[in-house]
């Protein structure tokens, strides 16, 4: 087989990919029409493991078509044929996704020897290459031409929601009156700004989302306005976000996916990082859906931050974990979890369970509460890098996962998470108000988590972390399960003095028993921790609140959880 023929064979399995990737994200705005949002989780969980799916059918097409070339790399047919492939990307629109799609099928068959960037693009190549321009995603409005509200009348009605606005001139008046609030610096003229407006909505869970920036003298302000579902009578304008932090928070590593077509990845994500300067390409490229290409921007920040900075790996700062072992750069925001060689005793499951809860967090609805993870394989690591406790620690505990090849630690496999500061820690060093605010944010986010179908098993304090905006992100998924399949008890009361008297296991107790009673005893020993919790969320501790929760998603209700204040709504009593 020629260099060109593996080349051509590779790029039309990409292209297959992105065609039909797209077709799955083109199916979220009818599912929005329509407000079928089990629909809309479907399409999300399809479009996570469908990458791996094509890049399996495209192995197996270069392996029927000469298996002994694939099982042996000739490394001048190979050299010559990512060369071919680079030529081709130089003007394809989806160039930086093709090149990691090429990376994925060299690197499931060839060793790991061969990861470097002769054979695979390590570095971004294209960076050279003429970048697509922002415009071809986006498009300009200029209320000089018919006016200001008129103008944002036709921006709305550009996005063919297929549903009527329920009163679309109210809406407007509460945008522009919120406009003016919030960002007063875009208070001009009409015939002092413009409106540039990413083309296609931004679809998660119940609501679409419309983005875009205002251009004016006074520089740039973007914005984000969610659009919502008013029951069955239309369409309503729900909120208008112009801080850069609330922003991030909506596009933040905690949620799930967002579902919008774009033809121009890099042209869409280098607008978005113009809104949120913050934001990582690896950050941008998982939010909007492109995971294999978030990862592939991740280690090449990670490999850069390497090149750029002398500190060392170290344990990471929290109580130890049973099933994870887990260290971080200082300088660098992330942790690096890896799996256990052996479990503590109260954790009765094994290796291949814990892969499968990750994975369904992966693939489920976040809420804005389970923090992402960037899952691999073979990563390679400077021996040098790591400290001397850390390094002990890590053949104690992960040896059978890791491998030492010269002056290179090699871990088989991963995850990585952005860095929180554990809840437990945090807490030491709290006043009493941030105390009681982070205290109300844990319930909170029991809450949201169980309203979409996740028990988080473990509900100790240090399994949550305190984000840069404050927020409560749970983290350690080993005992996650779906609500729907937990059995929430009341504790059995003593009828008398001797049944007090007995044993307190006396009674039978299940697997999947719980028993919500228990929930501030074994989630902390602090009296006032609890008393926070009890008078914020005293609900958590009834049994039939959970019972509740579980008949709700069982009957088909989806909950909307709003990723942004309730203060920044403009109909509040909907």
């Amino acid at each position: 087989m020629q260099p060109q023929h593996i080349a051509e064979l590779i790029l039309s399995g990409f292209r297959n990919h992105y065609k039909l990737f797209q077709a799955i994200t083109a199916k979220a705005p009818l599912a929005f029409a329509h407000r079928d949002w089990q629909k809309i989780n479907e399409i999300s969980k399809l479009r996570i493991s469908h990458y791996d799916d094509r890049v399996n059918e495209t192995i197996a097409k270069l392996k029927s078509l000469n298996e002994q070339q694939i099982i042996t790399l000739d490394q001048t047919c190979w050299l010559e044929t990512k060369q071919l492939y680079q030529q081709f990307l130089r003007f394809h629109p989806q160039a930086e996704l093709a090149e990691t799609f090429y990376n994925s099928v060299f690197c499931r068959l060839f060793h790991r020897r061969y990861f470097n960037n002769d054979f695979i693009f390590v570095k971004a190549t294209l960076a050279d290459a003429p970048a697509l321009p922002m415009e071809v995603e986006y498009r300009s409005y200029h209320p000089v031409v018919d006016g200001l509200r008129p103008t944002i009348r036709k921006i709305i009605n550009q996005f063919d929601f297929k549903v009527p606005f329920v009163d679309l001139e109210r809406d407007i008046r509460l945008l522009v009156k919120a406009f003016y609030k919030q960002a007063p610096d875009t208070h001009h003229q009409a015939w002092q700004m413009r409106f540039d407006i990413l083309q296609a909505p931004f679809y998660r869970n119940k609501a679409a989302y419309i983005v875009g920036r205002v251009v004016s003298e006074s520089g740039v302000q973007p914005f984000i306005i969610a659009v919502l579902h008013h029951e069955d009578k239309g369409l309503y304008l729900d909120a208008l976000l112009t801080k850069s932090s609330q922003m991030r928070v909506i596009f933040g590593f905690a949620r799930a996916y967002f579902m919008v077509e774009t033809h121009a990845p890099s042209a869409l994500v280098r607008f978005l990082n113009q809104l949120m300067p913050n934001k990582t390409l690896a950050e941008l490229y998982n939010a909007i859906g492109f995971h294999k290409q978030g990862k592939t921007e991740f280690y090449r920040e990670f490999l850069s931050h390497l090149d750029h900075s002398n500190d060392q790996l170290v344990i990471a700062p929290g109580t130890p974990g049973m099933v994870m072992m887990v260290f971080t750069l200082p300088s660098f925001g992330y942790v690096f979890k890896v799996i256990k060689d052996t479990f503590g005793e109260s954790k009765p499951f094994g290796r291949d369970t814990v892969l499968k809860r990750y994975q369904l967090v992966k693939s489920h609805d976040r809420v804005g509460r389970m923090a992402d993870t960037i899952e691999y394989s073979n990563v390679v690591f400077p021996l040098a890098r790591f400290d001397s406790k850390l390094l002990a620690e890590l053949h104690k505990t992960i040896g059978s996962s890791m491998i030492i090849e010269g002056e290179w630690l090699i871990i088989k496999h991963l995850y990585i998470e952005r860095r929180m500061t554990p809840l437990n820690l945090y807490l030491e060093n709290a006043s009493e108000q941030q105390a009681f605010e982070a205290i109300e944010e844990y319930g909170q986010a029991l809450k949201e988590m169980i309203a979409v179908n996740i028990f988080p098993g473990d509900m100790l304090l240090k399994n949550f972390g305190v984000s840069k905006h404050n927020r409560i992100i749970f983290y350690d998924y080993d005992e996650v399960q779906y609500l729907t399949d937990m059995n929430f008890r009341a504790l059995p009361k003593a009828k008398s003095y001797d049944d007090y008297l007995t044993n307190e296991q006396s009674y039978s107790v299940a697997p999947q028993d719980v028993f919500p009673e228990q929930l501030c005893t074994f989630v902390t020993a602090n009296p006032v921790y609890k008393q926070y919790l009890l008078s914020t969320h005293p609900e958590l501790e009834d049994p039939a609140y959970w019972r509740q929760a579980q008949y709700n998603y069982k009957q088909g209700v989806v909950s909307h959880i709003y990723p942004y204040p309730a203060a920044q709504r403009f109909i509040h009593y909907w």
